[in-house]
């Protein structure tokens, strides 16, 4: 087997999850079976199971403060539309966890100690509702709006509600709005003014302490992402000393006292511990890479999920323990990424570049981020590994409109969307063929969701620039795709267009692949769920028909899933077509299946 197929199919497991007030009992993903779903795990007796199994998989699952019910969400095939379920943590049959609540798309979830549920919904037809769900009792609405929101988080204490909403029409910048349980308003912060001021928030979380009502709230008023602490009962906001360059984010120490900081800056993460009390900030070491997950544990260690571009993912614990260890075959490593700043038209733009053994130029992938809220970082990656084994160099950009580079960076593609991203991504390109690393004749531009919609729209834009296109579960007709598309991203497209089909369709036309099919000049690969939500099949296969009009070389391969696989081998066979078409289009032979 090669070790690109290895990378796909060694068992992983992701950053366990665990009871508020049963630390033993733990909740995590894995691919053990070949298909990423629900463990139970039983720290006290080592005991694991498996807790989900659906054959497109399960990964949105937590667990009650209690430890006693592990929650579910249950959708069909990957359309991520459905309802919550509940199993025993021991064992047992799976149970409806909110009856009376009609099947939707999942817009947030907080377990109350007492055995109250907040749930938050989005359907096309009522837009965003939340609901407070009591054992033994109907659920209750306490919120309704049609613009997108969903349920922050719960007080320890069960007595407050932290709604994130975006009532002022800017699904990119969060107000929040704490509730009482029975939906009354204790007190509310809009840092973008009525949706004036492009100032988002966040919920980070309640202090895990009875009687404590801080709120931890990301904030973007000193142009990133970073905490404060915010009372709703007082209104007094608290400022915290964190001066680290790039997006800081944070979480509670189990007893309120501190906060574990992620913070994550030119693609790479790193964990700090803030004293509220003092505004002490000590570091907790990890290595040099990217950290996807932590967590504070009740004895102070903290566990977290850590990778670079090199070496694959491992549940770590600052306590030197092995927190997982997935048995089986162990995943090979790769090569590591080094870093690339271009100057662009909006700014200084950063790629990390992995290349194989020899001296270029080399065939090389631009492999394109989805989101685009977003970036590439320093984390194992499966797929550029393959590239990088059958003798490609693989090039990421964290073009404007990706996170971890300030607000501006993140904000800067409104109105000109997809056009600003290829911008920055045609000068990483210019600077990869002039440095010597990639071959001009042998270019390939990929990438998954919206970096799939940025492939086919690069193709139709910069026809002479690419190769080749492999564009997976892209936008590919923007009307068509904002039509069918769920409600929470129709409001994300009106953001970032300024408006729907009807009010500026110039810029949907401007925005769109199909608007320049015509001019694609390099064979295309296009793969799509059937059921997918977020960029819809009938929107794919508008495109499609246009390159069968034309008769321009393309291949489409459709699978019964949604955005994307959970499936392992569903994963490598779409891999292996990939590397086929382009091995085949850009005149390629052997690689290291002919070797293995």
């Amino acid at each position: 087997m090669p070790d690109w197929e290895k990378r796909f199919r060694a068992p992983r497991v992701g950053l366990p999850d665990w009871a508020r007030d049963a630390p033993d009992r733990s909740l995590f993903v894995s691919n053990a079976t070949g298909t990423f779903e629900l463990y139970a795990w039983d720290r006290a007796s080592g005991e694991q199971r498996q807790a989900t199994d659906r054959p497109n998989g399960t990964t949105d699952g937590t667990l009650t403060p209690d430890g006693e019910w592990i929650w579910w969400f249950s959708d069909t095939d990957g359309d991520e539309f459905g309802v919550w379920m509940r199993q025993p943590f021991g064992g047992g049959a799976d149970e409806p966890a909110a009856p009376g609540l009609e099947p939707s798309y999942p817009a947030g979830l907080a377990l109350g100690r007492d055995g109250t549920a907040v749930v938050g919904r989005s359907t096309d037809e009522e837009g965003s509702t939340i609901h407070v769900v009591r054992p033994g009792q109907q659920p209750v609405e306490i919120y309704r709006h049609r613009e997108s929101a969903g349920v922050g988080d719960l007080s320890h204490d069960g007595s407050l509600i932290a709604i994130e909403h975006t009532e002022h029409g800017d699904a990119m910048h969060s107000a929040i709005r704490v509730v009482r349980p029975d939906g009354t308003t204790v007190a509310e912060l809009d840092d973008t003014r009525g949706g004036t001021e492009e100032l988002g928030l966040s919920v980070m979380g309640f202090a895990p302490v009875d009687g404590d009502a801080r709120l931890l709230v990301g904030h973007q008023r000193r142009g990133r992402w970073e905490p404060m602490i915010w009372n709703p009962l007082t209104g007094e906001e608290s400022a915290l000393a964190i001066d680290l360059p790039g997006d800081v984010s944070a979480d509670w120490y189990p007893d309120g006292s501190a906060l574990l900081v992620e913070h994550e800056y030119q693609a790479r993460g790193e964990l700090w511990r803030y004293e509220t009390a003092t505004g002490a900030l000590s570091r907790v070491e990890t290595p040099t890479g990217t950290v996807s997950g932590a967590g504070a544990r009740p004895d102070g260690s903290v566990e977290f999920l850590w990778s670079s571009a090199a070496q694959p993912p491992a549940v770590r614990s600052t306590s030197g323990q092995v927190v997982l260890d997935p048995p089986g075959m162990k995943a090979p490593g790769s090569v590591p990424v080094t870093d690339a700043w271009v100057e662009g038209p909006g700014g200084r733009v950063h790629a990390l570049v992995q290349k194989p053994a020899g001296e270029g130029p080399f065939p090389t992938v631009f492999d394109i981020h989805g989101g685009p809220t977003w970036h590439d970082s320093d984390a194992f990656a499966s797929a550029p590994a393959a590239w990088v084994d059958h003798g490609f160099a693989v090039v990421r950009v964290n073009y404007r409109g990706s996170t971890g580079y300030g607000r501006e960076w993140t904000d800067a593609l409104k109105h000109r969307v997809g056009l600003i991203e290829l911008e920055d991504i045609a000068a990483v390109r210019e600077w990869a063929v002039s440095s010597g690393l990639a071959d001009p004749e042998r270019l390939v531009l990929a990438g998954g969701s919206w970096g799939g919609y940025l492939t086919l729209l690069g193709l139709g834009t910069q026809p002479d620039s690419w190769s080749l296109g492999l564009a997976a579960v892209p936008v590919a007709d923007y009307v068509t795709a904002y039509n069918d598309e769920m409600e929470a991203l129709k409001a994300m497209d009106r953001t970032l267009l300024g408006g729907t089909p009807e009010e500026v369709p110039e810029r949907f036309e401007a925005s769109s692949p199909l608007t320049y099919v015509d001019a694609v000049r390099a064979p295309v690969y296009i793969s799509a769920g059937v059921n997918d939500p977020r960029c819809p099949i009938r929107q794919v296969e508008n495109y499609v028909r246009r390159l069968e009009e034309r008769g321009h070389p393309h291949e489409v391969y459709r699978y019964d899933a949604g955005h994307g696989s959970l499936v392992v081998e569903e994963r490598i066979k779409q891999i292996r077509l990939e590397l086929d078409f382009a091995r085949r289009h850009l005149g390629m032979s052997g690689g290291p299946e002919a070797t293995a």
